[in-house]
């Protein structure tokens, strides 16, 4: 059994920049996606950016693209994304989310995920 808990959500202005962070306890095997979903209120989930925990590669949603960037650290157990240039619309609660199957950007086909941390970013 994977638990998931995200932390260092928060408030901010546009423009500013914030690093969320996904401690995972259970084992992760190197075929597994680690996600972050976002959902804001009155809307489903959506998906934002992944990283394989094996062979690293990374995946981003286009509206992050060029903003955000999603790491790993396989020693601590950690999934981060770094969130720069903040806007908005990137007001949601965002999750960490951990999928078994492979490369997926529904959050139906996942199998774990936290409880979420508030990101708010004022104008």
């Amino acid at each position: 059994h994977v638990q998931l808990v995200e932390s260092w959500g928060g408030l901010v202005q546009a423009g500013d920049s914030l690093r969320l962070s996904c401690a995972i306890s259970g084992r992760i095997f190197s075929s597994t996606f680690m996600a972050w979903f976002l959902q804001a209120p009155g809307k489903e989930r959506e998906f934002v950016a992944s990283i394989r925990w094996g062979v690293v590669n990374t995946y981003y949603a286009d509206s992050v693209k060029g903003r955000f960037t999603i790491s790993r650290n396989s020693a601590e157990n950690t999934v981060t994304l770094k969130m720069n240039s903040l806007k908005v619309e990137d007001t949601a609660v965002y999750y960490c989310e951990a999928d078994r199957g492979g490369y997926s950007t529904q959050h139906s086909t996942y199998d774990y995920w936290g409880q979420g941390t508030q990101v708010t970013v004022y104008s």
